[in-house]
């Protein structure tokens, strides 16, 4: 992590093999001069263009933890891989996969800010949302967000893995943010119950932090691309459903 973080920076989270949506963050992120990132995981998954991403995050400087897909690409074997897992860990060289292996699972931008994917304690759990079978996500109870919370002495806490972007004050003042995904807006998932998630648009997401009179703020920005070359590739691999999430950010039969 850097040792004099910024008090305005970039949160990126859920590329998932999505090289032209990055690109565009980047550019846009560069755009209006931020110079900190963080990315909180997910990066390589899918069936699109992960050699590229990979490449990419290992060239630019930010920080980076790992997804619960980042730590299966480096754990499973590609027999016992799910089709996204397996149709990324094709593309890449042992220096991409000793790049995942290195990355933490939890992390720090300097003392103020706390980064996991899921939750502290689970790279697979969803911290603000719950799923009910054969629904969408939906917000959990204020108890249960606020009880994951304990013990972080952190005023501001980022985490991904729903690509949902959302921002939540927990009752003590300390701000909980998901900065939505930069490549997959939408996905279905079968545990721990058969649900979507589709955030109705196919532009990529992230959120820019910032300190104001010693509390953090957030805003989403949303970023339009070209995502054709993406929405091909999916197809070539027999994913329509990543076709349509790239292309309308809905799953669509």
């Amino acid at each position: 992590m850097r040792a004099r973080p910024s008090e305005t920076f970039a949160a990126i989270s859920d590329v998932h093999g999505n090289s032209d949506a990055l690109r565009a963050v980047l550019d846009d992120i560069d755009r209006i001069g931020i110079t900190a990132i963080v990315n909180l995981g997910d990066h390589l998954s899918g069936p699109l263009a992960a050699r590229e991403v990979a490449d990419l995050l290992m060239t630019r400087d930010m920080a980076c933890i790992r997804g619960n897909h980042d730590r299966w690409l480096v754990e499973m074997e590609p027999s016992a891989m799910g089709p996204s897992d397996r149709a990324a860990h094709r593309q890449l060289d042992p220096a991409h996969l000793e790049w995942l292996r290195g990355l933490p699972a939890t992390g720090r931008y300097g003392r103020d800010v706390f980064l996991c994917h899921g939750t502290p304690d689970s790279d697979t759990a969803y911290w603000m949302e719950e799923a009910s079978n054969g629904a969408t996500l939906t917000l959990k109870p204020s108890d249960g967000i606020e009880a994951i919370a304990d013990g972080i002495d952190a005023a501001l806490i980022l985490c991904g893995h729903t690509h949902i972007p959302r921002a939540l004050r927990l009752r003590d003042g300390r701000l909980i943010v998901s900065p939505g995904s930069v490549g997959c807006p939408a996905y279905s998932d079968d545990a721990p119950f058969a649900h979507v998630m589709q955030t109705a648009t196919p532009d990529a997401c992230y959120a820019v932090l910032e300190k104001r009179h010693g509390r953090w703020a957030v805003s989403f920005r949303y970023v339009p691309y070209d995502s054709g070359r993406m929405v091909g590739l999916a197809r070539e691999s027999g994913r329509e459903d990543w076709a349509s999430a790239l292309a309308t950010g809905w799953i669509r039969p």
